[in-house]
């Protein structure tokens, strides 16, 4: 199955989280006979096709045929959202709230008036031990609602403090029974067994191709999980032959990295030693793999707006559906050098597809991805890329439609680069 703007869409609604972003990849690649590999447990000196799960991260790799370095499509799992405070119950005027707080750079206007679920992870005990288990609520239970037009002190904008204006109401008059209550019923659990919990809220409406001539599509988490659904389409449509492709979806870009399995941690070095060192190789060997390797730090771009073009670098027009986005900045808030440039570059020809390049304005602050901090860490030449959207960080994003397979198309030329 080729990459589509329908594919993404099932994809996108069927992962409201990081670890459903992961379970959904994990069970793509299990169905295409991927075995999965526990970290602590000694890996298979066999080629074959591989992933590992890590939280919210995931790493597959394909072995069969590939000798040379490393290929890697890095990108992350995360979205800005509105994420439950660990005490949450609140009672205000006669309102049950549930107390929320924005995750990465959420843009909070846009999470106004919207119907939202509930997703993530609940950490249960169950006897000694401690299992974590997926939750997903999509019914309409969670609202944050808009101040009246009338109430406003000025009626032409608001301010949203992050603090105060962004918790949600769930029902009407006293309750006895606590949120995490009612999110650990609805999930099988007893809520006396739960020990933790990672919760998230969702967009409940469903990503679809819109536009008069179906050209465009209409979703939330597009950044990244359109960079996530490409790059596991073009890892399972590739054929290697030399370089060892590699698919890394990290956790935590929107928040910097810094976690045991974001973009800052050891999780991507350590499983590219590990694959060299159960085939028989060693550390030397490892080493000497990375100058020649290279990493696309696979993020989404900036389109440019119709509304606001005076926000953008002249001279660097970014349309959809007009190919895969290019994204440098001297400055390093991009990875991109003219090395790695070419790489991409290359892999847009064979593909047979357009490449845009981006640019950020000198006198606007600019957003980084995983690329520079991947490359820091693991000293693996990176080219920063991305399909053009609108709305980033929105509840809701827009992209082109064709977009998806031209994106996933130049990510399998990519990670198997002909001769």
């Amino acid at each position: 199955m080729s990459a589509s703007a329908a594919g993404l869409c099932d994809f996108i609604d069927a992962s409201p989280s990081p670890f459903h972003v992961c379970a959904t990849v994990a069970a793509r690649l299990a169905a295409a006979g991927y075995t999965e590999l526990s970290e602590g447990e000694r890996w298979p000196g066999e080629r074959g096709r591989y992933f590992t799960v890590r939280a919210g991260s995931l790493v597959a790799w394909n072995s069969e045929a590939a000798e040379g370095p490393f290929r890697i499509v890095g990108a992350h799992t995360d979205s800005p959202n509105l994420r439950v405070k660990q005490h949450p119950d609140r009672l205000v005027a006669g309102w049950r709230v549930v107390a929320l707080e924005p995750y990465g750079g959420a843009w909070l206007n846009s999470w106004l008036d919207r119907d939202l679920g509930i997703s993530g992870r609940l950490s249960v005990r169950v006897g000694a031990a401690v299992e974590h288990r997926l939750v997903r609520i999509d019914d309409p239970i969670l609202r944050v609602p808009q101040l009246a037009i009338h109430l406003a002190e000025d009626r032409k904008s608001l301010t949203l403090d992050p603090q105060r204006h962004v918790n949600a109401v769930w029902g009407a008059g006293a309750e006895t029974k606590s949120f995490l209550e009612f999110v650990a019923e609805r999930a099988g659990v007893a809520p006396t067994a739960v020990l933790a919990a990672d919760l998230m809220t969702h967009d409940l409406t469903p990503s679809t191709v819109v536009g008069a001539g179906a050209d465009l599509l209409s979703a939330p988490r597009l950044d990244n999980q359109a960079s996530c659904y490409a790059g596991m389409e073009a890892l399972l449509d590739t054929q290697p032959r030399g370089p060892l492709p590699v698919l890394v979806l990290f956790d935590h870009e929107e928040v910097g990295s810094s976690s045991d399995h974001g973009a800052q941690s050891d999780l991507l070095g350590t499983v590219l030693e590990r694959i060299v060192l159960a085939a028989g190789g060693t550390r030397e060997d490892f080493l000497r793999r990375l100058p020649d390797s290279l990493l696309a730090s696979a993020d989404m771009a900036h389109a440019t707006h119709p509304n606001y073009p005076e926000r953008h670098e002249p001279g660097h027009l970014i349309e959809v559906n007009a190919g895969p986005v290019l994204k440098v900045h001297p400055n390093l808030r991009y990875a991109t050098d003219s090395r790695t440039a070419a790489g991409f570059a290359l892999a847009c020809q064979q593909a047979g597809v357009p490449l845009q390049r981006y640019e950020h304005r000198a006198d606007l602050p600019c957003g980084s991805t995983i690329g520079p901090l991947a490359s820091a860490r693991t000293g693996i030449p990176t080219v920063d890329v991305g399909a053009a959207q609108l709305a980033m960080h929105s509840a809701r994003e827009l992209m082109g439609a064709h977009d998806v397979s031209a994106y996933s198309a130049a990510m399998r030329a990519f990670f198997s680069p002909k001769p």
